[in-house]
């Protein structure tokens, strides 16, 4: 089992209830195939540095868990094949990766 992150941009033009729809949908994709769900973190309406289809801004998502590697490249062909989905990117984390997700997301609990 490989500990992963993923981020992803979702249109803006999404209401919210299509927005929790969608990140379900890929939440249940991913535990289906015996993903281990770590975090999961919403970070809202943000401005892009540039536009992407024509949008200057997007809504932030990021995904921590840990799965086997070839369910990585399924779950890629999921994304490019919905158009809700702007951007995504899935990076494999080493052990400093791990400690620093850990140490961000410990602080932002003691922030809220």
């Amino acid at each position: 089992m490989n500990h992963y992150e993923t981020v992803f941009i979702l249109n803006p033009v999404l209401s919210d209830d299509q927005i929790k729809e969608t990140v379900q949908k890929y939440e249940d994709f991913l535990v289906s195939r015996g993903a281990k769900m770590i975090a999961k973190e919403d970070w809202g309406l943000k401005k892009l540095a540039y536009p992407i289809q024509n949008k200057k801004s997007g809504f932030y998502h990021l995904f921590e868990y840990t799965v086997d590697g070839e369910v990585i490249n399924p779950l890629e062909v999921e994304f490019r094949r919905d158009e809700r989905f702007m951007r995504y990117l899935t990076v494999k984390l080493d052990k400093h990766a791990i400690a620093w997700a850990e140490k961000r997301r410990n602080r932002d609990k003691q922030k809220a």
